[in-house]
């Protein structure tokens, strides 16, 4: 019943699964599954505007004890294929590495857990002490609105109960083993419109440029530190990502100008009380600019985005994987809560939440890979969460 991980893995990349289309991986994730005792379920969800995506639900066992591992199926294109060293899709292993695109993000964490989990049953049988199951989704590499989020949602419509979750995604910095996650930071991303008077550059008394007042904000934005981090938190971020007017004219004064920007804060802030201090900030800076002649003009359009900060304060979860890591790898790993989004800012309404899997440093580009004895080690820990999980 069981496989190695890398078996399991090089079925998973040979199967192209760019988002939204992850058809092909689920189809291996299912039948590897379903052969092992698992029921398997494959909804698909819908949203106006974004594309259907189909995503997985296995489990098997029963009790109060229910633990889920979280992850996606879907990758982000290859680009190039003239730019990688083996075809994205072939899934060719070469000195002991295995190169394909998803290989770490997070193709190899699935293939991991799958191998870790077919491990635990056939040593411990159906009747392990409670539930395990995969929530699987083919949209976290795009929009995360027909994913992960409406995934639980129909879960928990099932009566399903969570009590524990493992999000696979790469954590570790350097070597296997030496980060995991614990909470992740909040994202506010929105864009500020100034708005001037179109005219001739030659006559700028006749005009309002609208470029001087945006300048004025954005520095007034960025003047002061949002904060000084916290315990388990970096310091809040401010970052300009765009700044655009239109125009490609020498001679005209623009009517208005944008600039797009994104915070990743800390859990001294929500999304409600950052969009305040934003606000405040520019008010300040619009009523009594330096460099215009009149009160600055502007408007503020927010992004949807449901990132939030959170931080798992389940101090047995979070010793259970640490252990395991440890155990496994013989590093003791580091809590962090850096990076960027995770579909756990999803599973954290619904149970505690850890994140633990490869070394990133080849995500998301040309020649994505990931070691064999990593890969097997990456298993060895899961198998040994499961195994700490439900004791014999």
């Amino acid at each position: 019943m069981s496989a190695p991980a890398a078996d399991i893995l090089v079925e998973l990349l040979a199967a192209p699964s760019v988002t939204p289309d992850a058809g092909p991986a689920l189809d291996v994730i299912a039948r590897l599954l379903s052969a092992a005792g698992f029921s398997v379920d494959r909804p698909v969800f819908t949203e106006p505007g974004t594309p259907d995506v189909e995503n997985l639900f296995a489990a098997i066992g029963a009790g109060e004890r229910h633990f889920v591992f979280v992850g996606h199926a879907d990758v982000v294109p290859p680009g190039d294929p003239a730019r990688w060293r083996h075809p994205p899709f072939a899934a060719a292993v070469e000195d002991g590495v295995v190169y394909g695109r998803g290989a770490v993000d997070m193709k190899g964490g699935l293939a991991a857990f799958i191998a870790a989990a077919l491990r635990f049953l056939e040593r411990r049988g159906p009747e392990f002490g409670g539930r395990l199951s995969f929530l699987v989704t083919g949209d976290e590499e795009g929009p995360a609105v027909n994913g992960t989020a409406k995934l639980l949602a129909w879960a928990k419509g099932r009566g399903e109960g969570f009590s524990a979750a493992l999000v696979g995604e790469p954590t570790s910095v350097e070597r296997l083993g030496d980060q995991i996650k614990i909470g992740r930071r909040g994202s506010f991303s929105a864009t500020l419109v100034v708005t001037g008077r179109q005219g001739h550059a030659a006559y700028p008394h006749l005009a309002e440029n609208p470029i001087r007042g945006l300048t004025e904000l954005l520095w007034a934005l960025q003047a002061e530190p949002l904060d000084a981090g916290t315990d388990h938190f970096e310091p809040s971020t401010f970052e300009v990502v765009s700044v655009d007017v239109g125009n490609p004219a020498w001679n005209v004064i623009p009517g208005s100008a944008s600039a797009r920007f994104n915070s990743r804060f800390n859990d001294l802030w929500d999304r409600a009380s950052l969009r305040a201090e934003v606000e405040r900030r520019l008010r300040l800076a619009a009523e009594a600019p330096r460099f215009s002649a009149a009160p600055i003009r502007w408007s503020l359009a927010e992004e949807p985005s449901p990132s939030d900060v959170f931080l798992t304060h389940d101090e047995a979860l979070i010793g259970l994987v640490s252990r395991a890591v440890e155990e496994a790898t013989g590093l003791r790993p580091r809590l962090s809560t850096g990076g960027g989004t995770s579909d756990a800012r999803f599973v954290k309404d619904y149970c505690p939440v850890v994140e633990f899997g490869p070394v990133g440093t080849s995500m998301h580009q040309a020649d994505e890979r990931i070691g064999l004895d990593e890969l097997e080690r990456l298993a060895a820990v899961y198998e040994r969460i499961l195994d700490a999980y439900f004791t014999a």
